[in-house]
């Protein structure tokens, strides 16, 4: 850390570059007055860095802060700090295109009013979306009602919804963890996530594309403005704006070291393919930017200047990919590739490739986990009990809790504190009821959160400590969302039924339905058999128990528990209510610090 460059305020001076004006409070709620984001709960970062907090995450975290609108270029606004991400305005002929409007149709909505305010009621002409994350659409009927063009990549509204269909209640879980969002705002809570400060809580909706990018060097003019695109992976895109000398970088390039896969779960990425495409931005563009924006975070002015962002952002992933490649193939493990891979000087020494989101230790395992996957090898590790069996056998082997308690204090002592943490962790799941050992490990991961540089790794420590004091806290993100259900395909509503049934209860269970889809003229046909539910389009027979007629929205109706009024229906209707009785429901609150 000593080496860390806190005299360069460069970052500063780019972050507060093109200010206009604050939203003041910069408190956004809904119509019934629900806080749903509330930047003001920051002010606290105004102060000089506490011992409760790493100092490099510190400064990460005032800069995230800074809210209001921004001018970044001729007609190109950015306003930021009213979400996790930043929403971006091109001024047209005729009005104003919105790149990415936030989570929530509130904040998008108080966004767009702060614009107005400084350049007039322009009407939204056209909106688009970088990539598939819902802080990059959620908001989008906060800004236009739809009858625009939208613009998004190939392939962005099966990922968008994908997450939902099939891990969405681990993820949403998990997730309050990732941005911390029971804790306190405080120097001793919650101060950011890395890419932002937190994510909104309001009314999260979705307006289909319009208009798909789907080759790199794809030519698009919308209100006048014209747009060249690159195609990166993960249903995300990067594009040029010639008429305006500015390059949108949408999250490929941001002011850290993103995730490989995040901490709360999701897909790996391809690090290789990472670093390709942003060598393939650099050829295309780089030579013609006088601006770079993304969607997190603030520009980067000036050819020479992005050029080294862009280099430096390329070479960070592929040394990271090249690595983990080069030492998994002498034989070290993911654990043990995080502990040897250090990043070369002049990138440590870069702010923007600093481990604020993503890390360059779970990045590693993450690309281990691409190539191997998740068994290293040891046949040790092929069949282990699951966590609580193996708690409640390794405190037998070390005399039983209070001798578990009394190593990991000598462990605290010597500053051990991941050991410390891993002891403490077997006697929590040995027994519960181990007061001593939950309140000694809430300590521990109080002191790893506010030692850690990455936000992320804070906000899973302190909940983790706050939820061993406190008990499960119940979940403040809600990710449903009718526009988001409306837009599953229908293979993803029947893979979203066989998700949740009960595999055991429905070993027995031989069931078929045909569901006729009246306006979309399509056959489909569920089987439950041996405790999985397949589905088939087009099925060549009419064998099935049960046929039922209906539209697309009855289907989800049907599904959602509104029942089979209007539905017609041929066979054995108490089929249905056997399919039903063998689904399972997710558990959104489920322990994660405790068995």
């Amino acid at each position: 850390m000593a080496d860390l460059p806190f005299h360069d305020r460069g970052d500063f001076e780019d972050a507060n570059r093109g200010f206009i004006a604050k939203l003041s409070p910069a408190v956004v709620t809904t119509a019934d007055g629900r806080v749903i984001w509330d930047n003001d709960s920051y002010d606290f970062l105004h102060q000089e860095c506490p011992k409760t907090a790493h100092p490099s995450l510190w400064r990460q975290a005032q800069l995230c802060a800074k809210q209001g609108l921004y001018a970044v270029a001729d007609g190109i606004y950015q306003v930021r700090g009213l979400d996790l991400s930043n929403m971006t305005l091109i001024e047209g002929d005729n009005g104003v295109i919105v790149i990415d409007p936030l989570i929530s149709t509130e904040c998008a909505a108080a966004a767009l009013k702060l614009y107005r305010a400084h350049r007039g009621e322009r009407p939204v002409t056209g909106v688009i979306y970088t990539h598939s994350h819902a802080d990059h659409f959620g908001g989008v009927r906060g800004v236009t009602r739809g009858g625009v063009p939208i613009l998004a990549p190939a392939g962005f509204l099966e990922h968008a919804v994908s997450e939902y269909v099939y891990a969405g209640p681990a993820m949403t879980r998990r997730a309050v963890y990732l941005y911390g969002s029971a804790l306190s705002r405080s120097p001793e809570g919650q101060i950011g996530c890395g890419l932002g400060l937190t994510v909104s809580t309001g009314t999260l909706s979705l307006i289909p594309p319009t208009i798909e990018i789907t080759r790199t060097g794809q030519e698009e003019t919308v209100d006048g403005v014209p747009m060249v695109f690159q195609l990166t992976p993960g249903a995300e895109m990067i594009f040029f704006f010639p008429g305006r000398a500015a390059l949108c970088l949408a999250e490929s390039a941001t002011h850290n070291q993103h995730n490989v896969l995040s901490l709360r779960g999701a897909t790996v990425r391809d690090a290789r393919a990472w670093a390709r495409h942003l060598n393939e931005a650099l050829s295309l563009f780089a030579d013609r930017a006088e601006v770079a924006f993304a969607a997190h975070h603030w520009p980067t002015w000036g050819r020479d200047s992005i050029v080294s962002f862009l280099s430096q952002q390329r070479d960070m992933y592929a040394y990271l990919h090249d690595q983990t490649l080069r030492l998994l193939n002498k034989g070290l493990t993911g654990a043990e590739i995080a502990e040897a891979v250090q990043l070369p000087p002049a990138l440590e020494r870069a702010w923007h490739a600093r481990g604020y989101c993503g890390s360059t230790s779970h990045n590693v395992k993450a690309i281990y986990q691409r190539y191997l996957g998740w068994f290293d090898g040891n046949p040790a590790h092929l069949w282990e009990h699951p966590p609580r069996e193996s708690a409640v056998r390794y405190v037998e082997c070390l005399g039983g809790g209070s001798a578990v308690v009394a190593f990991a204090r000598r462990y605290i002592q010597e500053n051990d504190l991941r050991f410390a943490a891993q002891l403490l962790n077997h006697a929590v799941f040995a027994d519960e009821g181990n007061k001593e050992a939950r309140d000694l490990l809430a300590e521990v991961y109080t002191r790893l959160g506010h030692g850690a540089e990455n936000a992320t790794w804070r906000n899973f420590y302190l909940m983790g400590a706050l939820e061993l004091a406190d008990g499960i806290v119940p979940a403040t993100m809600d990710t449903a969302s009718a526009d988001l259900f409306a837009a599953l395909t229908v293979e993803q509503i029947f893979d979203s039924l066989a998700v949740r049934v009960d595999g055991p209860k429905a070993w027995n269970e031989r069931l078929s339905i045909d569901w006729h889809l009246t306006d979309l003229r399509e056959r489909h046909r569920t089987t439950l058999s041996n405790g999985a539910l397949i589905h088939q389009m087009n099925p060549k027979d009419d064998s099935a128990d049960l046929t039922l007629r209906l539209t697309k929205a009855q289907l989800a109706g049907l599904l959602a528990g509104k029942g089979v009024e209007g539905v017609e229906r041929e066979g054995d209707t108490a089929v249905l209510r056997r399919l039903v009785a063998v689904l399972d429901r997710p558990v959104p609150d489920f322990a994660i610090v405790t068995a």
